[in-house]
């Protein structure tokens, strides 16, 4: 099947069905990536899981680590219909696992197919916004992507504290379900049209990488959480052992010295998504263990961020022209405000409404360098490889929120069972993530379209 090419600026009655279908999808993963973050304090607190919070957290970037190289490659080569109906089938699957768990380990699992399940959508819709859209209409797309996480962060924290207050957490699960269908109907169809020719080669090495890249990074956060010194020593080296030259091979050569070009564009994405996760997923535990506030509470804390990320998108979308270093730049710049800015919820008596509105500072300045880096990125993708591309920016996120989470989370396992408390716990993290975003304002530098 030959890919239909869209003519003009003008989209068609199959473009904009396919349109829908993406948003719609984007928003389905926003809400379930947000309401459990929101319902995550509750879950561990009832299962008495708080040495898994972590895992909880990393095992489903990993899981989404993997996925996103698996769908770019067999995007490529088969089109994007059969990977999404898949990845469907394995979010569904995981949402029912977890719904119905009795430990915190079977959570674990439960969100480790989530993650894969929803790590191979976002590299889809990426290619998507590639091959069937106009250039000139390529921007607004992504920024419409984007903006699927909009209505999900506004209301979710909100609807899944209740939920988690008034049903159960478990509810937070099923009710995703039905969604699932829904996003399958309006979608596949259109995505059939836009198939690849079924000339490009399905790369194992990359797909063996992303395994072993997944298990290294795993290894090296769940090291961290031993209380045995060696222990923590030999799980870390081995690790990185396994991960460092894995994610060489995944990433653009010379990402990691944020070469000129696309390895800077990457490596800001790490940066980025680290920093942002550093405040996002522990600003609900700080208020629910520090504070002492109900799940409905601890998921309004948050919910300024995600408004402001929208305004940042819809600013910047506004001024095309604008060079995407300066706009990197000043994102990290604010974002780094906006972490120092909420360093104070770490204390007991600070009002949470400042919180709220201190970390839409950070939330505005990921708004502002999120697209400028997506629509860079993928001026780099050739056509018909633009799956490659596409994994390569989700892994960027992937690789940025399991190092964060899981990092994030040995330090709250530490504090669990040693003399170190749980704000001094939580203080550092916000240091490392202080420091990320103050990193990507040297990084934004050297990123460049093509």
């Amino acid at each position: 099947m030959t890919s239909v090419e869209p003519a003009g600026t003008r989209l068609d009655r199959q473009q904009r069905l396919l349109a829908i279908g993406l948003v719609l999808g984007v928003t389905m993963v926003a809400f379930e990536i947000t309401a459990v973050i929101t319902a995550l304090p509750t879950i561990t607190d009832e299962l008495h899981g708080d040495s898994l919070y972590g895992v909880a957290l990393a095992c489903y970037t990993l899981a989404n680590l993997v996925a996103l190289v698996v769908t770019g490659e067999l995007t490529d080569r088969y089109g994007p219909a059969k990977p999404y109906l898949a990845s469907l089938g394995v979010f569904a699957l995981g949402l029912v696992i977890a719904a119905t768990a009795p430990t915190m380990a079977v959570v674990v699992v439960g969100r480790t197919l989530q993650g894969a399940g929803t790590g191979g959508l976002a590299p889809i819709a990426y290619v998507l916004v590639k091959r069937a859209f106009p250039p000139d209409r390529q921007p607004s797309m992504y920024a419409y992507l984007s903006a699927g996480w909009v209505l999900p962060s506004l209301i979710a924290p909100a609807i899944a504290g209740s939920i988690t207050d008034q049903l159960g957490w478990r509810w937070v699960f099923w009710l995703l379900l039905p969604l699932i269908p829904v996003v399958a109907f309006i979608t596949v169809r259109p995505m059939r049209a836009y198939a690849a020719t079924g000339e490009g080669e399905v790369r194992i090495a990359r797909i063996r990488a992303a395994v072993f890249a997944a298990a290294g990074i795993g290894i090296f956060v769940t090291a961290l959480q031993f209380a045995d010194t060696l222990a923590i020593i030999v799980g870390a080296v081995v690790g990185a052992s396994l991960a460092v030259p894995s994610l060489r091979r995944l990433l653009p050569t010379g990402f990691h010295r944020a070469a000129r070009g696309l390895p800077a564009v990457v490596l800001c994405r790490i940066l980025a998504t680290a920093a942002f996760l550093g405040a996002d997923s522990f600003i609900p535990l700080a208020a629910d263990r520090i504070h002492g506030v109900s799940p409905t509470v601890q998921g309004f804390v948050i919910i300024g961020a995600s408004l402001s990320w929208t305004t940042g998108q819809w600013l910047i979308s506004r001024h095309p022209g604008i060079d995407p270093r300066r706009a990197v730049r000043w994102g990290f710049t604010i974002m780094a405000l906006g972490l120092t800015l909420s360093v104070p919820v770490l204390r007991a008596g600070w009002p949470l409404w400042a919180t709220f509105f201190s970390w839409a500072i950070g939330g505005f300045g990921m708004g502002l360098l999120f697209n400028p880096t997506t629509v860079t990125a993928m001026s780099h993708a050739d056509e018909g490889a633009e799956g490659l591309v596409s994994s390569q920016v989700n892994l960027a996120d992937a690789i940025g929120f399991s190092l964060m989470g899981g990092i994030g989370g040995a330090l709250v396992a530490v504090a669990d069972r040693t003399s170190l408390s749980l704000p001094a716990a939580l203080g550092i993290n916000f240091t490392l993530a202080i420091t990320l975003a103050l990193a990507g304002t040297i990084c934004a530098r050297r990123i460049a379209a093509r």
